[in-house]
């Protein structure tokens, strides 16, 4: 068996070719890469593919502001997007950003990695989905772009190309709008979540809520929107928002049984966290 191949491209079009040429691993932070190659061989598979390491590619560590709103390049790690200076509708992705492992994961990870790895439980996913995120791709053909919610297609699966590369997420501006998380584990931290709840709601000078988005995370095979409670809260006084949520609300999700909770705990726990979630933004 030969050696594995490591590839470092210092352009995004060698990145691309290598990608289209050989069925590689891409490499962001390694966060996830490493822990399921020791593992692997811990059973006695040595087989690794060959690693396309994307670091050192220009361009795409950086947090931009745009006229339509801002722009996260795929290098953005956990501990980057704390630290930038991003208005409150960011408030619930940088929270998922401080729960993330441990700060050494937080300072390798990449958020753009946790939402192609596409777990259940990636605390960053239901906070895209609650930003309205779309997904830049970059492939041989050019740009493409799509809602979050597309691009997760089931269980860890994408809609991402065997030839093309994620380079960065696009969030719109929403005005007067702060986002939120809450997630449940069985301990404080350093945990897969159980069950976790985001959202961004706009409001009036009312107080009344303008636009709600609200997504569930580790609760299905991937994370969703509630777009029924988000119907239900446009136009409630915010204060009022929490009692709003009812169990009929979650009828969409999908829990299941498995080591860390019950399908009927994480369904409980959902409807709690959500009243939080809402309670706390109050």
């Amino acid at each position: 068996m030969g050696m594995t191949a490591y590839h470092r491209p210092t352009t995004l079009q060698d990145a691309l070719a290598i990608r289209a040429g050989a069925d590689v691993a891409v490499l962001a932070g390694g966060t996830d890469i490493f822990p399921a190659r020791t593992a692997r061989a811990a059973w006695g598979d040595p087989t690794h593919r060959d690693v396309l390491d994307i670091s050192a590619i220009p361009g795409l560590r950086d947090i931009e502001e745009t006229a339509e709103g801002w722009r996260i390049g795929c290098l953005v790690t956990w501990s980057g997007l704390l630290r930038a200076p991003l208005p409150p509708i960011f408030d619930g992705l940088k929270a998922a950003s401080r729960e993330v492992g441990g700060m050494q994961v937080q300072s390798r990870g990449t958020l753009v990695g946790n939402l192609v790895t596409a777990s259940p439980a990636g605390d960053g996913i239901p906070n895209l989905l609650a930003l309205d995120a779309t997904v830049e791709i970059a492939g041989p053909h050019g740009i493409r772009r799509l809602p979050v919610a597309d691009f997760l297609t089931g269980y860890r699966a994408t809609a991402l190309a065997a030839d093309e590369l994620v380079i960065a997420l696009q969030v719109p501006r929403l005005e007067n709008a702060q986002g939120g998380f809450r997630k449940l584990g069985a301990r404080h931290y350093l945990v897969i979540s159980i069950a976790m709840a985001a959202g961004v709601i706009a409001t009036n000078t009312a107080g009344r809520i303008t636009a709600a988005r609200i997504a569930l995370g580790a609760c299905s095979t991937t994370a969703q929107r509630l777009p029924a409670l988000e119907a239900v809260l446009t136009g409630v006084d915010h204060a009022q928002a929490a009692r709003v949520v009812q169990p009929h609300h979650l009828e969409a999700i999908t829990p299941i049984d498995d080591i860390r909770a019950t399908a009927a705990y994480r369904r409980d726990a959902a409807l709690v966290l959500l009243r939080d979630l809402l309670e706390a933004r109050a």
